[in-house]
């Protein structure tokens, strides 16, 4: 009787184990970063950017090469996050002003200056990897299927938001952006005209967003204001209450 009692508490104790981890695995899966912008959430499979993932973003239009939209972008969603953020780099031309006026002050952003791309992804791994990080940045060129399929692994295992700036020194390189990878999703940000006022002036930043690719979900077309003071984005003033020309849904293949 003992060795059946036993026995009958091994099984359960088993079957706790595996259902503590699968409760797990789905409380990741629901862990997501909401923009707070409902038409932008809705988009996104389970309301919002997803921890525990790798997501991608460009400059689109005069954009493209510099990428500085895409920055303040990436810039304002990592300002949402709690905790530490690394942000690896080659280019050392980051305007860091810019980007504490999205919300990323100085105190929580560690960089890591690096030589080459090889160590840009290395360094990247490694810090999504040790967790506990509010967000890591990184910003690259290229990012082959295979790279971006261990960095996609590394931010599973530890639930961290890996973030990609694709930034390229010519028009030519930016094809590679077309190329298929493990994010879970890909952005495009380009500049428009800043936002009408009703007297002369300068309105709030505008951009279009792009969200080009998102596993299991449905693309789109934003224009939004840009980033405020604590990292917050929302639909254009001016067509907000115009769906059709503030958000263009289209299938992903």
């Amino acid at each position: 009787m003992t060795t059946s009692v036993a026995t009958s508490n091994a099984v359960l104790d088993e079957l706790r184990e595996k259902i503590a981890s699968l409760e797990g695995a789905g409380s990741r899966r629901r862990s997501v970063l909401p923009f707070g912008v409902g038409e932008i959430d809705a988009q996104l499979p389970g309301g919002g950017l997803a921890f525990g993932a790798l997501h991608e973003v460009a400059g689109g239009g005069n954009d493209a090469i510099d990428g500085a939209a895409a920055a303040l972008f990436i810039g304002g969603i990592a300002a949402r996050t709690t905790g530490k953020v690394v942000w690896c780099l080659t280019r050392f031309d980051l305007f860091f002003p810019a980007l504490a006026q999205v919300g990323l002050h100085p105190d929580r952003v560690i960089f890591v200056e690096c030589d080459k791309e090889e160590t840009v992804l290395a360094s990247f791994e490694e810090a999504l990897r040790y967790g506990g990080l509010g967000a890591v940045v990184a910003e690259l060129v290229r990012l082959p299927m295979t790279a971006s399929r261990r960095l996609q692994l590394a931010a599973e295992k530890s639930g961290t938001l890996g973030l990609v700036i694709r930034r390229w020194r010519r028009q030519t390189e930016a094809s590679d952006f077309g190329m298929p990878t493990a994010a879970v999703t890909r952005w495009r940000i380009s500049v428009l005209p800043s936002e009408p006022l009703p007297v002369p002036g300068v309105g709030r930043a505008r951009w279009l967003a792009e969200l080009m690719r998102v596993r299991a979900g449905e693309g789109g077309e934003f224009i939004i204001g840009a980033c405020d003071g604590k990292g917050r984005i929302c639909l254009s003033s001016d067509t907000a209450d115009r769906p059709d020309q503030a958000r263009r849904s289209f299938a992903i293949s």
